[in-house]
């Protein structure tokens, strides 16, 4: 099983897509920056070059955003 994370902010529909498409996943974390600001310093002490929202991490390697994630997804479902 894999470990996600997820930083994210209020309002913002790729966010709601990850978080979505990771509904059925048993270890994700969202780490929502809107309301927590050290959820962003973390973020950026991580990945210094972040400025879109989501970054999805799994087991703690950046996969990237909401695009990459589906990429991820899919490849994951074929090897199945």
């Amino acid at each position: 099983m894999s470990q996600w994370t997820i930083y994210s902010k209020n309002q913002c529909p790729y966010c709601d897509k990850a978080k979505f498409a990771l509904k059925d996943e048993t270890d994700v974390t969202v780490k929502n920056i809107s309301e927590d600001p050290n959820y962003l310093t973390e973020l950026m002490e991580k990945n210094p070059n972040a400025r879109t929202m989501p970054q999805i991490y799994r087991d703690d390697q950046l996969i990237g955003g909401y695009d990459q994630l589906t990429i991820v997804l899919a490849t994951r479902d074929q090897e199945l």
